[in-house]
């Protein structure tokens, strides 16, 4: 039974429903943990620094976002590659495949790491934080970026050796790893900010730390586990053309999301305006940002089973286009729509009950940084967005199916919507409603500039909805229609 775990699931095979959450539920429990890790790691940040300290970490968010989730994005879109070859049974090709991506990740990992040190203190003006005006929230902000920056390399290992496991219907392994790194990620937590003081340069350290330790062991057991994924002098011959499949699908998914980075940074900006003086200061325990960090926090938590639908989408759709069975594909999709509304009603429900007592912002923060304005902020933002949980579940299973297919232009192009929607929602938006956004505003009394502010996410997902929609009916509906008339075709001649 538990050899029956590790085993990898043949996607192209089985009832759909069926398949998909079997192989789902781990990535799932992946991101969950990955999300306990990341509450846990609030948590700890929230009740033993300043809330200054914490205003710093959380500010950053969206740019730690951009340069991550690029190296995500490359993963993600160079396991089709292997998807595919794996849905052709090529043991060989996906040999090539995971080769081919270890030489791109590298490369990729240099680059970001020099671009995003050298570029700290523009990225953190983005966000309205800068030496002058800043403060300590400034100085804390840094000190975090730096770290995690410094170690772009382990976690863009991390998630391509995920990726290519999962490509090949294994999602199970990167759960272990994963459990495995958000205990000894809690651990040096604990150990860096509670023992040893060392601020929110621990807390930057034990991410960066665990996720090494994590890639290492995934990498050394993938070559034990699979021996027809063990390197061969031959895998790394340079070939033009199958480098540039793997750039031709991973770099639009990495740009995608590195560009809703910039969407989340104009958020994050917009939001630090709502704790800034007329005079252009930053004030110390800024409930805006504050409530923003919090709500955040839950809501990538409560995303995360619908995140990992669509991850599962792709790995589903990957095998079956190598499969080249788009009757399966069609079928894969229309189910999980269906689950995917199941699971939104759930969370939504669980998000309903994080408002009663304030729960939603004492799991973070100790009782003397949270006030009255925080928490009214907080529910004001938690109402706005919830109920549109749905779109991002729909965006998330197209995104992953289109991608599968191989047609990374539309999920670029909805990435481009995306940015442009919410960039548009948070420069204009607020101000309809006002002249301008400072400490000054009185939210009780006019708290639209700030809703408007909030409902830029549900704004942007309906927005990048558009061009997936459009790529779906080009690419999976219209193929499937045209299969249904030659199978239709088929059975008259027969009949006849």
């Amino acid at each position: 039974m538990f050899k029956k775990l590790f085993a990898p699931i043949d996607l192209t095979k089985g009832k759909i429903y069926k398949v998909i959450l079997l192989f789902a539920i781990p990535i799932l429990l992946s991101y969950i943990f990955q999300q306990i890790y990341t509450l846990t790691d609030a948590i700890i940040v929230g009740q033993n620094l300043s809330a200054n300290e914490v205003n710093g970490v959380n500010d950053v968010g969206s740019l730690t976002f951009i340069v991550l989730q690029f190296a995500y994005g490359c993963s993600a879109g160079f396991s089709v590659v292997s998807s595919a070859k794996k849905g052709q049974n090529d043991e060989n090709g996906v040999r090539k495949s995971f080769a081919i991506q270890t030489i791109l990740g590298f490369i990729i990992s240099i680059i970001l790491t020099i671009l995003a040190i050298a570029f700290i203190d523009p990225l953190l003006s983005l966000v309205g934080l800068t030496p002058s005006h800043g403060g300590l929230t400034y100085e804390s902000a840094k000190t975090y970026l730096f770290i995690i920056f410094l170690g772009t390399f382990f976690q863009v290992f991390y998630n391509q050796i995920c990726s290519l496991l999962r490509s090949i219907g294994d999602s199970f392994t990167p759960l272990i790893f994963l459990i495995g790194s958000t205990i000894l990620n809690i651990i040096l937590d604990l150990l860096c900010i509670v023992v040893f003081k060392w601020g929110v340069a621990g807390a930057a350290i034990a991410t960066i730390f665990s996720q090494f330790i994590s890639a290492i062991l995934c990498y050394i057991y993938t070559f034990i586990k699979y021996p027809y994924l063990r390197f061969k002098k031959e895998d790394f011959k340079f070939d033009f053309k199958f480098y540039f499949e793997h750039l031709k699908l991973g770099l639009p998914l990495a740009f995608q999301f590195s560009i809703l980075g910039i969407g989340l940074i104009t958020m994050q900006s917009t939001i630090v305006k709502f704790d800034t003086t007329i005079a252009g200061i930053v004030i110390d325990n800024g409930p805006a940002q504050l409530a923003y960090g919090a709500i955040n926090k839950i809501q990538t938590f409560l995303m995360c089973p619908l995140n990992a639908l669509g991850t599962a989408m792709l790995s589903f759709v990957g095998q079956n286009k190598g499969a080249n069975d788009i009757k399966r594909i069609k079928k894969g999709i229309n189910q999980a729509i269906i689950i995917m509304f199941i699971i939104y009603i759930i969370v939504f429900i669980i998000a309903m009950f994080l408002l009663i007592d304030d729960t939603f912002l004492k799991m973070f923060y100790s009782i003397d940084s949270i006030n009255e304005k925080t928490a009214y902020l907080g529910l004001l933002n938690l109402l706005s967005v919830m109920p549109f949980f749905f779109l991002v579940g729909t965006l998330f299973i197209l995104r992953g199916s289109i991608q599968g297919v191989e047609k990374p232009f539309f999920p670029f192009l909805a990435g481009i919507f995306e940015l442009i929607a919410r960039i548009s929602m948070c420069s204009f938006g607020p101000y309809l409603f006002t002249n301008e956004i400072s400490t000054s505003l009185d939210l009780y009394s006019n708290s639209y500039p700030y809703i408007v502010t909030c409902l830029a996410d549900p704004f942007a997902w309906l927005m990048s909805l558009i061009p997936l929609f459009i790529g779906y009916f080009l690419y999976i509906y219209r193929p499937y229609m045209h299969y249904k008339k030659e199978i239709s075709g088929l059975v008259n001649r027969k009949t006849a």
